[in-house]
């Protein structure tokens, strides 16, 4: 699946694993929900049985035989041909002497690249002699709603998608020479960079691929990547090399213009309508929230977005001094019930509610509403009061090249502003999901549960990164006044 990705990247974690980045604390979180789907997955077949932690694959192989000859459910099973190595989520027997093979993901609809996966593990037990009659997918029912002990035939969607990936089967001969061809050589292959870097996931080896290319490249270019593509095949590697009169969208000839000038395009017209809008006292606001594969509390889905955390900033006026309202969640069952009731006491009566991406805010407060009717009233009535202070950049109302192409929060707050998320020990929204579900014990490293004093070290970041969203929202909409006013 590496090599299908990248042949470089495929080559690199055969032949030199250690120049691989690790995975970082929240992508290990991803991997161990993999992980915990995988087990719940063993609960449809209760007559199934693993190989076991064995030493070696040599070791898995023989063991997972035994088991094939017993014509149980195997998990995990492993099996060799040739040069090739494959291992199967679960082997279910079919016919008199025919396995199911059932791939288990943690995720909630079907990808493309799960065809593959499944077609290399069918092609290699046919291979070995295994005779296979359909393969399946098995992927998480997110409209499973957790009442007491979750049921495994109802958290389970599960698709035969033998059809297709006896289609995909066709190319692997042809590809497994070129990429065992590939493994044997001395050095990576010379790949260039390109669209799957990031397709379907972004490699660990980006960094490492990209470090020449300049700061603001062309792939930084608004939208479509097909033109960024074409100037990197021409030769032009950044944004200020790309010639005047290239074909480009209006977004990207401001990101151009800009990049060339180096001065920041301000639509003065649209900021003073935006602005013209709020109302005072204005509340700025945002939420944390986690999701997890398997729903922890009653009434809760699959990978619903469970708030456990807000701060809000209230200022009467623009330049006044800022009041300060947070929560979070003590991490003892449901936080929900007792967030909103805060919240209906912080966000006041009237006056606007200023968020940074709306969508995100207003479909927590309706799920919300819908769990809790007894809210719902009162969350429709702020709803109205929400405005997008991500609207201005997503629409080049502003647009610094400091931003590099993104407006997220995160980039637009150092381009207009002198603040920035640098060096602060929680930055982004996953890894505060992932360090509040470590704190409160609903995940951990290994069998290490945090120290008391790792908690405690926890929330205090937790309360300064959600601050920081919030806090950095007045200084943004302080920098848009300050643009209209003097840029």
């Amino acid at each position: 699946m590496a090599g299908l990705q990248c042949l470089k990247y495929m080559w690199y974690l055969a032949n030199a694993r250690n120049e691989v980045p690790e995975p970082d604390f929240s992508t290990r979180f991803m991997f161990n929900q993999g992980m915990l789907v995988g087990e719940y997955a063993k609960k449809l077949f209760p007559d199934g049985t693993s190989p076991g932690r064995l030493k070696n694959i040599r070791q898995q192989i023989i063991r997972t035989a035994e088991l094939i000859s017993e014509r149980g459910p195997v998990f995990e099973a492993s099996i060799s041909a040739d040069n090739l190595f494959s291992r199967a989520d679960i082997l279910k027997p079919a016919s008199e002497d025919s396995w199911d093979i059932i791939e288990v993901k943690s995720a909630t609809h079907f990808k493309e690249e799960y065809l593959h996966d499944i077609a290399f593990q069918k092609y290699t037990f046919l291979r070995a002699g295994i005779k296979i009659n359909n393969c399946y997918l098995a992927i998480i029912n997110n409209q499973h709603i957790k009442q007491g002990r979750i049921d495994p035939e109802k958290l389970f969607d599960i698709r035969d998608i033998s059809e297709e990936a006896d289609e995909k089967m066709a190319a692997i001969p042809e590809r497994v020479k070129k990429m065992l061809d590939i493994l044997q050589k001395p050095d990576p292959p010379d790949i260039k960079i390109g669209r799957h870097c990031d397709n379907p996931y972004t490699c660990p080896l980006k960094g490492k691929c990209w470090e020449l290319m300049p700061e603001n490249h062309v792939f930084n270019l608004y939208g479509n990547k097909d033109r960024a593509l074409d100037l990197y095949e021409k030769g032009i590697h950044s944004i200020e090399e790309i010639p005047e009169g290239y074909d480009l969208s209006l977004k990207q000839e401001i990101q151009r213009q800009c990049a060339a000038t180096n001065r920041p395009s301000i639509d003065r017209g649209q900021i003073s309508a935006f602005l013209d809008k709020l109302i005072e006292p204005i509340y700025f606001f945002d939420f944390e929230t986690y999701s997890t594969a398997l729903p922890i509390y009653d009434g809760t889905k699959p990978f619903q977005k469970i708030p456990f955390q807000y701060s809000i900033h209230v200022l009467e006026d623009l330049y006044g001094k800022p009041v300060h309202h947070d929560f979070l969640a003590s991490g003892n069952g449901d936080p929900r019930r007792e967030l909103l009731e805060n919240l209906r006491n912080h966000l006041g009566d009237s006056g606007s509610i200023i968020v940074y991406y709306e969508f995100f805010e207003k479909g927590i407060l309706n799920e919300l509403a819908a769990d809790f009717p007894e809210y719902a009233d009162w969350v429709q009535s702020i709803l109205p009061r929400i405005i997008d202070l991500f609207r201005p950049f997503r629409d080049f109302y502003y647009y610094n090249s400091v931003q590099r192409g993104s407006a997220s929060v995160k980039n637009v707050l150092p381009a207009i502003t002198d603040y920035s998320y640098k060096d602060m020990d929680i930055a982004d929204g996953l890894s505060a999901s992932v360090y509040f579900l470590y704190a409160c014990g609903h995940y951990k490293i290994g069998k290490r549960s945090p120290a008391p004093e790792e908690v405690e070290k926890i929330r205090r970041d937790l309360i300064t990164y959600c601050r920081m969203d919030t806090g950095g929202m007045i200084n943004i909409l302080r920098g848009l006044k300050e643009a209209l006013n003097h840029g």
